[in-house]
């Protein structure tokens, strides 16, 4: 038996299974994830994030965060302060808020571990690729919705299950600290739960507003 890690219920199932792990499925949120047992340690999961190459200047990797900044951007009143989780040794989000005139926080548990902004609240905080790493996903959504601000959003992208057809051959899994899957089910099972308006931008991008 393996509880739900974002919504602890008991009511759990085998999912799916390839040479390197084994995958369950939550019947009350949809959330697919790798059992504890089967999850990188600490070190290995830093080393892993160490070869990382996500540079604030690669315009590449700039046209990819677009597709979250550029909604964000429609939504944030001027002067807005955020706060960008799970940053990465390469903030370049955080950049590109601030270059369209926002203050940006950063957190990350290995690269900006300063936990002193996490006694604040934002405007908006911002997750990108950061949600399908999360061990303890109950823990850290729970904490995003205390940094938020009534009114204010959260922004996410990950990519998220569709079936277990697509599932079956779908590389994002492939990667060892890839640990828990969202669905569009998922995001709406939150939403419902902690009253939060929800839109769907493209196929990665979520984003989430906190009642006034």
């Amino acid at each position: 038996m393996h509880l739900c890690p974002l919504c602890s219920s008991n009511q759990t199932h085998f999912y799916f299974e390839d040479k390197n792990r084994s995958y369950f499925q939550c019947s009350r949120c949809e959330l697919v994830f790798v059992p504890q047992e089967q999850r990188l340690d600490a070190a290995n999961e830093k080393a892993h994030y160490d070869h990382h190459k996500n540079e604030p200047d690669d315009q590449g990797y700039r046209r990819f965060l677009s597709r979250l900044t550029q909604p964000l951007l429609k939504r944030l009143a001027p002067d807005s302060e955020g706060l960008d989780f799970g940053c990465g040794p390469g903030p370049a989000l955080a950049h590109m808020l601030r270059e369209a005139g926002h203050t940006v926080a950063l957190y990350d548990i290995y690269y900006q571990p300063d936990t002193d902004v996490l006694e604040k609240t934002y405007d908006f905080v911002t997750a990108t690729e950061v949600i399908e790493h999360l061990y303890d996903p109950e823990k850290i959504w729970l904490q995003w919705l205390s940094l938020v601000k009534p009114g204010g959003w959260i922004g996410i992208m990950t990519k998220q299950v569709i079936d277990l057809e697509a599932f079956a051959c779908w590389h994002y899994k492939y990667d060892p600290t890839h640990v828990s899957f969202f669905s569009r089910a998922t995001f709406h099972y939150l939403a419902e739960r902690d009253s939060l308006e929800l839109e769907f931008i493209g196929n990665d991008v979520i984003l989430l507003r906190k009642p006034q």
